[in-house]
């Protein structure tokens, strides 16, 4: 019990330090006035003001101390603040002695200056260990309070990092004003994974792959009004979906050095981290190659057999049912697996199946996703006989047959996708000479032949070597 006294003392020191303040300003701005006519106050009265001002200065030096030995404070900043406070003391005991000597002279009019720099500069450290450093220039430089300020963007949320780039920006902007460089509070620093490893005096931040059971979890769920829920209920607060999202990369182990695109994500956390990527959580806009009729959710555990394959399924927009299937990390699947894609048949609106063993047999599937508007193919096993089984795909908008053994003729099957705005054919079996044909089939299609060649200019430097003599 007695180990706690000091810090419940301490406690009393940001009600002590503000009358040292007021009263020490005071005092040299009464001392001035006394000497105009008309505003004589009785020396004995200027005298009580002065000491006061020592005697709350000093008590104010006393519980500042008790309260730097809880440790949640930055020792650095703390330390130049006490022996700050400490020199307002002894500056305004050697003024007060100037003024019960009744020496108004130089000396005494530079230590009144003296002593109102030094109050100003002690008090912006105290704020700085308070609120922060930045926190008297944060006007200045067009911050506004973080209640308003608006997430920072990613521009791939799957190939972020998920605690630098997802987890750690939360943390900062709520959690760091109380467990960050400046402040300590409960022995916890939230500002580095050292830090939110070691945990605080009394218990970890977290336990990893147990979030229900971890106390960041715990109080940042508590009901606002009570003392243990972070962060206070006058500080800004997380958002549903930051706690959501702690929760999960808490869930997944809380690692430091994985990607995003590395964890498994329920529906729920692929729309929060979508946000972050798009800003729809603000401007609720949609993709223009997003169909604009609603359509129910997709059964996870269609998705989850999906997954397990490897592919990469989210949503193309936030508070929208459509998804995106990427399968760049499931280069195995192919004819075999696109039975899998059916009871999605409704939601799909983007398949990237480039790379895959994908072949004619996996487009009879496709064919049945009337909804797609993107489609790649690229360096799959396609040819013009699976094309024919896309031609439902009236509201496909861009397809991608790079790398493929189509020719004009499987192309021609497609006359009918009169939405169809890009056609990517490089390293195919179409011919220069199938060129102008094509731009007839397809007259408001952007056709990308590919294999770009860019020509030398004489302006160019350009370096010639001799031949290489066999």
């Amino acid at each position: 019990m007695l180990l706690f006294i000091p810090e419940f003392i301490g406690r009393f020191h940001p009600l002590l330090v503000h009358l040292p303040i007021g009263i020490l300003l005071l005092a040299p701005l009464l001392q001035w006035l006394s000497r105009r006519e008309g505003y004589a106050i009785a020396a004995g009265v200027l005298n009580v003001v002065w000491l006061l001002g020592i005697g709350s200065a000093l008590l104010s030096c006393i519980t500042g101390y008790m309260l730097s030995l809880s440790g949640e404070y930055d020792k650095g900043t703390v330390t130049l603040h006490m022996w700050a406070g400490i020199g307002v003391t002894l500056v305004a005991m050697f003024a007060a002695v100037k003024v019960f000597n009744k020496e108004f002279d130089n000396i005494y009019k530079a230590t009144a200056i003296g002593l109102l720099l030094l109050i100003t500069f002690t008090g912006h450290l105290g704020g700085s260990l308070t609120h922060g450093g930045d926190y008297l220039l944060a006007g200045l430089n067009g911050s506004k309070n973080t209640a308003e300020e608006k997430p920072v963007l990613i521009a791939d949320v799957q190939a972020a990092d998920v605690y630098t780039d997802v987890v750690s920006p939360m943390l900062k902007a709520r959690c760091y004003s109380c467990h960050g460089p400046q402040k300590q509070k409960g022995g916890l620093r939230m500002d580095s994974p050292e830090g939110l490893m070691k945990g605080g005096k009394e218990a970890k931040a977290f336990i990893p792959g147990k979030p229900d059971e971890s106390e960041m979890i715990k109080r940042l769920l508590l009901p606002p009004s009570h003392e243990d829920h972070m962060p206070p209920k006058e500080k800004p607060q997380l958002s549903e979906a930051q706690i959501a999202l702690i929760h999960w990369w808490i869930e997944q182990g809380a690692p430091f050095n994985k990607k995003v695109q590395t964890l498994p994500q329920p529906e729920k956390i692929k729309t929060y981290l979508l946000a972050l990527q798009s800003g729809a959580a603000e401007e609720k806009k949609q993709p223009s190659n997003v169909p604009a009729a609603e359509v129910e959710p997709a059964p996870e555990k269609d998705i989850a057999a999906l997954t397990a394959k490897g592919v990469l399924v989210m949503p193309v927009a936030q508070d929208a049912h459509y998804l995106s299937a990427n399968f760049v990390n499931a280069a195995s699947f192919g004819n075999n697996n696109a039975a899998l894609l059916l009871p999605l048949k409704k939601q799909l609106v983007w398949l990237k199946m480039g790379g895959t063993r994908t072949g004619d047999s996996a487009l009879q599937v496709i064919g049945q996703c009337r909804n797609l508007t993107m489609l790649q193919l690229n360096n799959t096993g396609v040819t013009d006989k699976g094309l024919a089984f896309l031609q439902p795909l009236s509201a496909l908008q861009s397809l991608n047959l790079v790398g493929t053994a189509v020719t004009v003729k499987g192309l021609e099957q497609l006359i009918g996708l009169q939405q169809l705005q890009s056609i990517y054919l490089y390293k195919t079996k179409v011919t220069e000479q199938d060129w102008p044909q094509l731009k007839k089939i397809f007259p408001k299609a952007t056709i990308d032949s590919g294999g770009y060649v860019v020509k030398t200019l004489v302006t160019d430097t350009t370096v010639v070597k001799p031949a290489v003599k066999k």
